[in-house]
């Protein structure tokens, strides 16, 4: 276990699963209160139950663990009852530590290490978390490792508490140009459209009852969180690369915002010629690079 401290706010990281995020504080009142939700302790060996983990190279699911791309059908292995693949395969998978030191840890991934990555493409992650006073980074960078060009994408994939110490219900503002409708598998059934009114999320509000578990396109970037009666609001900022926002109120009672770089489905929705996809081919050696920012306000 890595533990990262800026003034403000405090950082866990397990690099034996996933290089995922155990912890994430803020010191609130003189006290550290989470402000992602906490992981049961001790640490489990899987990613799902942690405050947060990263999806790649890959994000959320592909129907029926197939896809085609140039020409050619590629199967992965399903991991999900629906017989689906589900946010990557380096998200339960050890990573290693290159550069700790103060208020930044940098860690790696190279697919080769590992002889059952379900992935047809050899490929490398480094992740760099950062804090500095009341800011949070997450730089991830996905690199083709293998001769061949490969669609890819990423993301990360936070739990949010649903309320701080004093506060109401968290409320949700973001802006999107469209929704992806999705079947029962939770994957879209064709192109984005319009976003629904009760999805729309470009006014702060506050979810109540709500449940949501869908993805936006044409996302801006640019969410906030804010947990009335604290004073404490929260922006997420992300580069353009993640061009897509899933939202899911998790049946634990926390809140997931989620930046993304794909659609759910995207390689499929790419090899139909639906636009906004979000998918990045990559040449050998190329890179995907992008930075997610959480910047709080009122600590």
């Amino acid at each position: 276990m890595f533990a990262l401290e800026s003034s403000q706010l405090r950082l866990e990281v397990n690099p034996e699963v996933g290089a995922s995020v155990a912890a994430f504080e803020a010191r609130l009142g003189g006290e550290w209160v989470p402000v992602m939700r906490p992981t049961p302790r001790p640490l489990p060996q899987r990613s799902s139950p942690y405050s947060s983990f990263t999806l790649a190279p890959y994000s959320n699911r592909i129907r029926g663990a197939r896809f085609r791309f140039a020409g050619r059908e590629y199967r992965l292995q399903p991991n999900t009852p629906e017989g689906n693949a589900q946010h990557g395969d380096v998200r339960n998978r050890s990573w290693q530590v290159e550069k700790p030191g103060p208020g930044t840890l940098v860690c790696s991934f190279e697919s080769g290490w590992f002889e059952d990555v379900n992935w047809p493409w050899a490929f490398t992650l480094l992740k760099t978390y950062r804090l500095e006073g009341n800011t949070f980074d997450t730089v991830l960078e996905l690199t083709n490792a293998s001769d061949e060009p490969m669609p890819a994408g990423f993301g990360l994939h936070p739990y949010f508490v649903w309320r701080l110490p004093g506060s109401r219900d968290v409320e949700l503002q973001f802006s999107a140009k469209g929704y992806y409708r999705t079947d029962a598998s939770l994957i879209p059934d064709g192109p984005m459209g319009a976003v629904p009114a009760e999805l729309d999320f470009s006014r702060s509000r506050a979810l109540g009852e709500q449940k949501v578990n869908g993805v936006y396109g044409g996302w801006d970037g640019r969410a906030r969180l804010e947990w009335p009666g604290s004073g404490v609001r929260m922006w997420l900022e992300a580069d353009p690369v993640f061009s897509h926002l899933v939202v899911f109120t998790a049946p634990d009672g926390t809140l997931a915002v989620e930046p993304v770089t794909n659609a759910t489905d995207g390689f499929n929705l790419m090899a139909q010629g639906v636009e906004g996809h979000g998918v990045v081919v990559l040449g050998p050696g190329e890179s995907l690079k992008g930075r997610v920012r959480l910047r709080l306000e009122g600590l």
